[in-house]
């Protein structure tokens, strides 16, 4: 990691100036380090704790209110601001499980010393060039031993109609109207008006509940609302989640923002350790012999890993079937040594029931087998007990030198930054859901900007079109792997590997790898296309793809190197359900056209001619 570079500011306490009515007579700005973004808070009349954003010149979010209810006290309410601490981070850290190798981490941050009452909290408000983020922290103090969160009042506030696209979970997305919303929407959430587009995002939840975002009262507003649990417990000190927005004129721009989770989140680690290893994977049949073709058909195709999923030790949702105990079909030992002569890792499935039954147990059992990772299923990621409990298993498998896959209901808020070992994560509705074009572009501009998803791809074979799982083009499947982001992506979910004659069709699943040294988003709109191109060493990987209608465009190379002629392979569709292959010249500053069909796509690699 790089070094940090830390500026505090002289006179950090300083004491604001009330009225009568707790009211700041300015409210506080606090500004981005380019000065384009700032938050402005304080208090209004009431003493009710306030704030709005600015970007690029226009007011963001207008006067929208802040707060907690804490043990039937409501801390933002008759609020007086007694002083504030203000400092400015840079910094900049290596990050090899990422869409960049390289993140930087600069911002303002503010931390207002507050009282409601009997109630004493710190508000603490960040600011980076583009993005707000703030939480609420409750500190040590008589009466307050044993707290509950019943409410959290957290506001976004829009002096314009708003559209966001509404989703939970591994649902579809639904643009609705703002005023108009009647379900909850999960975090991270789109909002458009055509002109601005914003982010409402959550990062650090170790401990709370999964919050959502519903309708607020106020016309053109969101509020914070807990779903899944009436009151969040909590002890005698404790952090919320922090909140965060993000702003941009463009729907790409979003994508700057997609490794702020990360940023909020602090590590002791100084780096990422060496053994923990991203890559591919093709998931087995519930058998030996499957999982030794895997293992050859990982190895043939620069694949890392199998998985065995559910079934392996039986029934999953049974109490009797034991994730200690092997199916008799699967000679386990056999095919984990295999694996380890060719290279490849076993990645094994396991339950709910069986992980908070046998964790413990399992996790020297399977260091001892040889396994190489986890793939956690059906776990609790809505509710604080849950959550709670799934940090502490991610804390052991990560300390026990595995690499973790979560699926299911749970979506990331940055916490890989501190337990890297988790990799990936669903909360997604991915191939085995049958997505659509529409579903398949407007992600790139939704759940993933918190984070890895693993999306499962469902790619066709000769004996099995998945035409149940499949509603987009062959080239499409290509293209996403370099469009979606995730340190493990599950490539082949189903199928078997002896069913893959299709060698020209899967070749470019050879080459793409799953890390990257840089990547930028080219163009695209929310549920219309999206051009995405990623470094890999001096290679170039670019994933075009198309919605609903044809995208006849073009792409700008400007992210070639001067001076370099490099080859470009695209694999595009063939207009007879297969893949075309065909190979260009292309230089820094070229124009790169296409012309892709409705629910197509194309995947380009661009590599530097040895001269």
């Amino acid at each position: 990691m790089n070094a940090k570079t830390y500026i505090f500011l002289t006179g950090l306490l300083l004491v604001a100036v009330v009225n009568s009515f707790g009211q700041v007579k300015k409210p506080v700005r606090i500004e981005a380090p380019n000065k384009q973004t700032y938050i402005e808070l304080g208090t209004n009349k009431q003493g009710e704790l306030q704030y709005r954003v600015f970007y690029s010149g226009q007011e963001a979010v207008t006067w929208s209110e802040l707060g907690l209810q804490v043990n039937g006290i409501t801390a933002g309410a008759k609020t007086v601001i007694k002083g504030k601490a203000q400092k400015n981070y840079n910094e900049k850290f290596a990050w090899p499980l990422g869409e960049d190798d390289t993140i930087v981490n600069n911002y303002n941050e503010v931390k207002f010393s507050c009282a409601s009452s009997s109630l004493q909290f710190n508000l603490v408000v960040r600011v980076y060039d583009g993005s707000v983020a703030f939480r609420y922290e409750i500190f040590q103090q008589v009466g307050f031993q044993n707290s509950s969160i019943s409410k959290e009042n957290t506001t976004f506030t829009f002096a314009q109609p708003f559209t966001i696209y509404q989703y939970n979970q591994e649902s579809v997305f639904t643009p609705v109207a703002l005023d108009s919303l009647t379900k909850t929407c999960d975090f991270p959430a789109t909002l458009t008006n055509g002109n601005l587009f914003i982010s409402i995002g959550e990062a650090d939840n170790a401990n709370y509940t999964k919050a959502e975002l519903k309708k607020g009262d106020k016309p053109n507003s969101l509020v914070v609302a807990f779903v899944r649990d009436k009151e969040v417990k909590v002890g005698e000190a404790f952090q919320t989640p922090w909140r965060t927005i993000s702003m941009s004129k463009t729907a790409i721009g979003l994508h700057d923002y997609s490794k702020l989770y990360l940023k909020l989140n602090s590590t002791s680690l100084k780096e990422v350790p060496a053994w923990i290893k991203p890559g591919k994977l093709i998931r087995a049949q519930l058998n030996t012999q499957s999982g030794l073709e895997c293992i050859d058909f990982a190895s043939k195709h620069n694949f890392q890993y199998i998985m065995f999923d559910a079934g392996w030790y039986g029934a999953e949702f049974r109490s009797t079937s034991d994730p200690t105990l092997v199916i008799p079909q699967i000679d386990m030992p056999r095919v984990i040594q295999y694996g380890k002569d060719k290279g490849i890792g076993v990645i094994l499935y396991v339950n709910y029931v069986g992980l908070k039954a046998k964790l413990d147990t399992i996790l020297p059992l399977y260091k001892k087998w040889g396994v190489s990772g986890f793939k956690f299923g059906f776990v609790d990621g809505l509710t604080q007990g849950g959550l709670t409990w799934l940090v502490s298993a991610i804390k052991k498998v990560n300390d026990y030198g595995f690499i973790l896959d979560i699926h299911d209901n749970y979506k990331p808020t940055g916490l890989s930054r501190n337990y890297p070992a988790l990799l990936t994560q669903e909360g997604i509705r991915g191939d085995e859901n049958s997505p659509d074009a529409f579903h398949t572009t407007v992600l790139p501009f939704t759940r993933f900007l918190a984070g890895p998803a693993d999306f499962t791809f469902c790619y066709p074979n000769e004996k099995n079109s998945f035409s149940k799982n499949l509603k987009v083009s062959k080239a499409q499947q290509l293209a996403l792997t370099v469009v979606y982001f995730s340190p493990l992506q599950s490539i082949f979910w189903y199928g078997k590997p002896t069913d893959y004659t299709n060698e020209a069709e899967i070749e470019f699943f050879n080459y793409v790898p799953t890390v990257w040294n840089e990547s930028h988003y080219l163009a695209g709109d929310i549920g219309k296309n999206i051009s995405v191109a990623r470094r890999k060493g001096d290679a170039w990987f670019v994933g075009n793809v198309a919605g609903f209608e044809d995208w006849k465009s073009s792409i700008q190379l400007n992210f070639l190197t001067q001076g370099k002629v490099y080859t470009a392979t695209v694999y595009e569709d063939d207009g007879v359900g297969s893949i075309r292959k065909r190979i260009e010249t292309v230089k820094k500053g070229e124009a790169f056209s296409f012309d892709i069909k409705a629910k197509g796509g194309q995947a380009i690699l661009i590599q530097p001619v040895n001269n």
